[in-house]
C-alpha cells in the first residue's frame, strides 16, 4: 500500500474515498508540494452527525494526518435554507435556537476524529460572513459570476424541475453561498481544497469556478462515492432509524452492533473507509469465509466504536455482546422502561408494543411464534399470557441482531 504521506491520493483511492475531481493530477502535486488547507461543509439539521458523515470525517482524518489543516464548515447560515441537492422538497426551516443547539451537539462530534487547536483544525461558521453581508453586494460579489442558463443545466436542480416539484428562489441560491464559502475561506485561511459527497458536485465545481475568475485563485475539489450498502440503500439508517455518531442519539452497545451486522459483502469496503487498519491486514481478514469473517465484523465494530466513542466504550459494547450471545449479564445495553398503568392488557406483548419494540401485538405475537423472541437467552413462544405481578427485568432478544434490557415497574 502507499504511503499517505509520499502518495496520499493514490492512498485514498486504494481505500475508496476518490469519486471525482476537478484536477486529480494537479491536486496530487498540490498536496505533495507542501501542507495545505482544506475544508468539508456541515448544515446543522440535527444536533448529531449520522454514519452517513463518518466517510468525510475519516477522509479528514487521513489529510490530517499527512501533515494538512482541516476547517470543518459549519452552516450556520445556510442550514436556514437547506441544500435543495436531489431533494423532492425543501427541509424544514429551523429557528435560531435549534441551529445553535444542533451546532453545539455536532461539534463535539469532530474532537473523536481531528485534532482541533488554534495550530492544528478549526471550527467556522458560516454565518460570520453571510449574516453581515448585504444582497445587492452579494449579487455584485458572486450572482454576476453565475449564469442561470448553466445553473438550470444541474442535475440537482433538474430534476426538481422535471419532476414539476416546487424550487423556491432562496433554494436556488444556496450554490452561490455555498460557492461563496469556499472563495471566503480562501481569502481568510488560504484554504485551497473543498471535500464534498457525490451530490456535491455541482456546488464544489461553482466553488472553483468563482475562485478562478473573480480571484484569479486555483482552488480544487474533491468528492467521495456515495455511500451505498450492498443492498443499493443509503448508508446511515438502521431498522431503528438513523444510525447516529453521539452517544447520546445511540447507544454504544446499539451502535457497535451495526457494524458488527453488517453484511458480507460490505465489510472489506467499511473496513478500509472506517478503520485504519492496513489494506493488506483487511485482505487477509476477509479473504476466507465462516468464523474468520465474524472476527472481522466484530473488529470492525471495535475500531468504529471506539473513534466515535472512545475505547472504552467499545470494550464495554463487545462484553456487552458477549453476554449476550453468551447469557451473561446484560450491562451495556439499552434499557427501555415500560410503566404497568401505561399498559392496555397485563401481557409481554403490549410491554413490547409501549417500548417501542414492536410496532403491534399481532406483529409481537407472529416474531414469537416465529421463534424469533427471546427473554433471558429462553425461546418466548407466546406473549400473550399474563405477566407476573411486581416489577419484571429481562434481556430480551428480537431476533438475532436486537437486544435490549426491558423494564416493566
Amino acid at each position: 500500500m502507499s504511503d499517505p504521506q509520499h502518495d496520499l491520493i493514490s492512498h485514498l483511492q486504494a481505500r475508496g474515498f476518490i469519486h471525482q475531481s476537478t484536477d486529480l493530477e494537479g491536486l496530487r502535486l498540490h498536496l505533495q508540494a507542501q501542507p495545505r488547507t482544506f475544508y468539508l461543509g456541515f448544515d446543522a439539521t440535527a444536533d448529531s452527525l449520522h454514519v452517513g458523515h463518518l466517510q468525510g470525517l475519516m477522509l479528514m482524518r487521513w489529510l490530517q494526518k499527512a501533515g494538512h489543516t482541516p476547517i470543518l464548515l459549519i452552516g450556520g447560515a445556510t442550514t436556514r435554507i437547506g441544500d435543495p441537492s436531489f431533494r423532492d422538497e425543501s427541509r424544514p426551516v429551523l429557528d435560531e435556537a435549534q441551529i445553535q443547539a444542533n451546532i453545539a451537539g455536532i461539534t463535539r462530534t469532530f474532537g473523536r476524529y481531528l485534532t482541533l487547536g488554534q495550530s492544528a483544525g478549526r471550527v467556522v461558521d458560516n454565518a460570520q460572513w453571510l449574516d453581515g453581508i448585504g444582497y445587492l453586494q452579494f449579487l455584485d460579489q458572486v450572482g454576476r459570476y453565475f449564469s442561470i442558463n448553466r445553473l438550470l443545466t444541474f442535475d440537482s436542480v433538474r430534476q426538481r424541475l422535471d419532476r414539476e416539484h416546487s424550487l423556491s428562489f432562496l433554494e436556488f441560491g444556496y450554490t452561490l453561498l455555498q460557492a461563496h464559502d469556499f472563495t471566503e475561506l480562501a481569502r481568510q485561511h488560504d484554504c485551497t481544497l473543498q471535500l464534498g459527497g457525490a451530490d456535491q458536485w455541482a456546488n464544489i465545481i461553482n466553488g472553483v469556478e468563482l475562485g478562478r475568475r473573480r480571484d484569479q485563485r486555483q482552488l480544487f475539489g474533491l468528492t467521495m462515492p456515495l455511500l451505498t450498502n450492498s443492498d443499493g440503500k443509503k448508508m446511515g439508517k438502521s431498522l431503528n432509524g438513523a444510525v447516529w455518531l453521539d452517544e447520546r442519539r445511540l447507544p454504544s452497545f446499539d451502535f457497535w452492533q451495526f457494524w458488527r451486522n453488517c453484511d458480507d459483502r460490505d465489510l472489506p469496503r467499511f473496513l478500509a473507509l472506517f478503520t485504519e487498519l492496513p489494506l493488506q491486514r483487511i485482505a487477509e481478514l476477509t479473504q476466507e469465509g465462516g468464523a474468520s469473517l465474524n472476527q472481522a465484523k466484530a473488529l470492525l465494530a471495535d475500531e468504529v466504536t471506539a473513534l466515535a466513542h472512545g475505547p472504552a466504550a467499545a470494550l464495554a459494547a463487545r462484553e456487552a455482546a458477549e453476554a449476550v450471545y453468551g447469557q451473561g449479564e446484560s450491562e451495556g445495553l439499552t434499557t427501555h422502561t415500560v410503566a404497568r398503568s401505561t399498559l392496555q392488557v397485563q401481557s409481554l406483548a403490549e410491554v413490547l408494543v409501549q417500548a417501542g419494540l414492536q410496532p403491534s401485538r399481532g406483529a409481537a405475537r407472529r416474531l414469537a411464534e416465529g421463534g424469533g423472541l427471546r427473554l433471558n437467552g429462553q425461546v418466548v413462544r407466546s406473549v400473550d399470557d399474563p405477566l407476573p405481578p411486581g416489577p419484571q427485568q429481562w434481556r430480551v432478544s428480537l431476533g438475532k441482531k436486537r437486544h435490549y434490557q426491558l423494564l416493566v415497574e
